[in-house]
């Protein structure tokens, strides 16, 4: 039964890269109307060049503020024993749809070029009023690829609307990525402490940049509060009792909008307040340097010519701080290095082996964007595709790259679609 079951899984597997090989055959043919003028709008951004002063660095720190235990403690003692992602991914009753299923539609998210091995898409009404955002790992997580004995995949979702009507809350969808013919999934809502662990509160946020490291996750924070980076810890996720709209501590016990769990924050890194501090927009873990690294960059719009800001923080090595940055006497977590590329209207961001690849947005909606790989020395390259080498190859609406190592793949979602293609693939096809 398990042979005759690896060979089902085979054929499948085959279809699917046949399938999707065909869409990717019916972008490029898309593509090659794009117009000239619409194929050169993003120009070669060139090489990167290095922030070496202190000047430009300095504003870029971050000061930590860890959560008391006393008041993490007190909402467990409230809302039951804290569990980790095994106990999530045991309840995960969604299941995600395959490239196969999902809509024509859907399948014009994907990048024209390279062609994405793997694509799956969300149910409509399970992400109504909700955008999806940033994507990570087990194999951010842990240097093996798997988290226990599964492999994860976390998907970040913010709620579209006014924070009067219940906008910005976030939430994340813990896959289970173990079986890829058939991943499911279940929900849990990022929240924060309030009132000393008394109750909580959503995040207000639009989760574009997320990395899960070690037993720790960190999210962009959008709000107004000056917090840049949230904190929250895989070992600390709460069961939430009532399924209700509502947010904490409810009648009867404790609501996250419909979400069967929660994640309470157990810290956060807040800008200096210095002047010209860039916000971490997007967020990526780097494992080819020494220490690991969390790759940061901030968002400038493409009408914008004083360029972006690409930078590093070191990730700490004490047995004490797993999963949190490096920080110094002060508590302040420092810039390990930092770069500014002419590539403005860039979003996502990866850094590998000294490679930086940067994901810009379709000027026009609906439209493809560009993937840009940079280094310190040359000119910048991106992938063409299409009869007129058009640079708008990639999905137009990525919200992340992150890399998982050890299936030498790249994850990334757009709009209702989560994908991967290899990186090595995406190197090929630069131009």
């Amino acid at each position: 039964m398990k042979h005759r079951g690896r060979h089902r899984r085979r054929k499948r597997g085959q279809a699917l890269r046949a399938f999707l090989a065909g869409t990717a055959l019916a972008l490029t043919a898309a593509a090659t109307m794009i117009s000239a003028s619409q194929a050169t709008v993003a120009a070669n951004p060139g090489e990167l060049k290095p922030l070496d002063s202190a000047a430009e660095t300095a504003p870029l720190r971050l000061k930590e503020s860890l959560v008391p235990e006393r008041t993490l403690d007190r909402l467990s003692a409230a809302m039951g024993r804290p569990v980790g992602v095994s106990a999530v991914l045991a309840s995960a009753d969604r299941s995600l749809r395959d490239a196969i299923d999902c809509t024509a539609g859907e399948r014009r998210a994907l990048p024209v070029a390279p062609t994405a091995t793997a694509a799956y898409c969300w149910d409509a009404a399970d992400t109504r009023s909700w955008r999806a955002g940033a994507v990570t790992t087990s194999g951010d997580a842990d240097d093996d690829g798997v988290w226990g004995t599964h492999r994860v995949i976390l998907s970040a979702w913010s709620r579209t609307g006014t924070a009067a009507h219940d906008g910005g809350l976030a939430r994340v969808a813990f896959v289970d990525a173990d079986d890829l013919d058939r991943p499911t999934y279940s929900w849990a809502l990022l929240a924060v402490p309030v009132d000393g662990g008394r109750d909580f509160r959503g995040l207000v946020s639009q989760v574009s940049g997320m990395v899960w490291y070690q037993n720790k996750l960190l999210v962009t924070a959008s709000g107004e509060d000056g917090d840049a980076l949230y904190v929250y810890d895989m070992n600390r996720v709460q069961r939430a009792s009532v399924d209700s709209a509502a947010v904490g501590k409810v009648r009867g016990g404790w609501s996250a909008h419909g979400a069967p769990w929660v994640l309470p924050a157990v810290g956060s890194y807040r800008l200096t307040g210095d002047a010209g501090a860039a916000r971490p927009d997007y967020l990526s873990l780097d494992r080819s340097t020494s220490p690991d690294s969390l790759v940061a960059s901030e968002w400038v719009s493409s009408g914008d010519d004083r360029g972006t800001r690409l930078w590093r923080y070191d990730f700490s090595g004490a047995a004490d701080r797993a999963g949190l940055l490096a920080t110094d006497t002060e508590g302040y977590a420092r810039v390990h290095d930092a770069y500014v590329t002419k590539a403005s209207g860039s979003g996502p961001v990866l850094s590998y082996d000294s490679r930086w690849y940067l994901s810009r947005a379709a000027d026009s909606e609906g439209d493809h964007g560009t993937l840009w790989r940079q280094t310190t020395s040359g000119t910048a390259k991106a992938t063409r595709c299409g009869t007129d080498e058009s640079r708008a190859c990639w999905s137009g609406e990525s919200e992340s790259l992150s890399y998982w190592e050890q299936t030498g793949e790249v994850w990334s979602q757009s709009g209702r679609v989560l994908f991967a293609l290899p990186l090595a693939s995406i190197d090929r096809s630069l131009g």
